[in-house]
């Protein structure tokens, strides 16, 4: 270091040295832009799943069950869709609209129709964040299919036609992120069960509404008006009139696994969002929040 540049670290002679250890500053600052600006962006972490073997698909049950040629059945995770109808209903004869933006009358046998031509006699590879069957002993899996050279998914790709809705216990936070941008776009597109307003997002000050959805998969839109905490259980409202209006439950214990998830449930007051869930009753509708991925943070309207 040079006497000048020593003696100037004498903070008496600094404003007159700065001429003299402008260059030094200035480069140093040159030299530290590149190292910064070189650092790589994060790429967002791909729907990872495990391998859970594979099989043909010999028959389509609904729009989201197969038979395997092994005799496996697997029930679609991560998504849901509208019922078949009964047998003596209506509804039986109703054209198909296998997502082409157009509200078909009979959706469930819309997805069965298109679920059965994306699978049908074909060898899917089966993927799961785990190796799980529900109590019917069906497999809950995804399927995914060869396609130019690389896979696809068969539960995305039906969120992605609008014959199916994201669940709401679709998996890990990666393949949650895939689903529901592919949800949005089907909506914003009108494609399928979108095209049809018995399947839009509810309002939750829609009491009477919701109320009529009584046991089955909704999705509720609104602002949540107060957080309570009682007993074992934190209470989302969505109105004032706790005993009539729409309320989310989150289990005490489970408030940590929200906040993790960046919905801490102090913290929602004030925040407009979407919940999937089913509709349950107890003074007024209500959805029981068993997972983050249950409420969705949406831009006001």
């Amino acid at each position: 270091m040079s006497l000048v540049r020593r003696a100037c670290f004498s903070r008496s002679r600094l404003p007159a040295c700065l001429p003299a250890l402008a260059p030094a500053l200035v480069g140093g600052i040159v030299l530290a832009l590149p190292a910064a600006a070189a650092e790589p962006k994060k790429a967002p972490a791909p729907c990872a799943r495990e391998p859970l073997g594979s099989g043909t698909v010999e028959r389509v049950i609904d729009g989201r069950t197969f038979l395997l040629a092994d005799g496996r059945e697997v029930r679609l995770a991560g998504i849901e869709v509208p019922p078949l109808p009964s047998p003596n209903h209506g509804e039986a004869a109703a054209p198909l609209a296998a997502g082409q933006g157009q509200p078909s009358e009979n959706t469930g046998a819309a997805a069965a129709d298109a679920l059965r031509t994306l699978v049908m006699g074909h060898e899917v590879a089966l993927t799961g964040a785990k190796s799980a069957t529900d109590r019917y002993g069906r497999l809950m899996a995804d399927a995914a299919l060869s396609q130019d050279g690389g896979t696809a998914s068969v539960a995305k790709t039906m969120v992605a036609q609008g014959l199916a809705r994201v669940a709401a216990h679709p998996g890990t936070a990666a393949c949650v992120a895939e689903l529901r941008a592919a949800e949005g776009a089907a909506r914003t597109a009108k494609l399928g069960l979108w095209g049809d307003p018995r399947y839009f997002p509810k309002q939750a000050e829609d009491v009477t509404g919701l109320s009529a959805e009584r046991g089955r998969f909704t999705l509720v839109e609104g602002k949540i008006v107060s957080v309570r905490e009682s007993g074992g259980a934190i209470y989302v409202n969505f109105g004032r009139r706790w005993s009539e209006d729409f309320t989310v439950t989150i289990a005490k214990r489970k408030e940590r696994q929200f906040a993790a998830a960046g919905l801490d449930p102090r913290t929602l007051t004030g925040r407009h969002v979407m919940v999937r869930g089913w509709i349950e009753e107890r003074g007024g509708p209500w959805i029981e929040a068993s997972a983050p991925e249950q409420i969705e943070i949406v831009a006001e309207k």
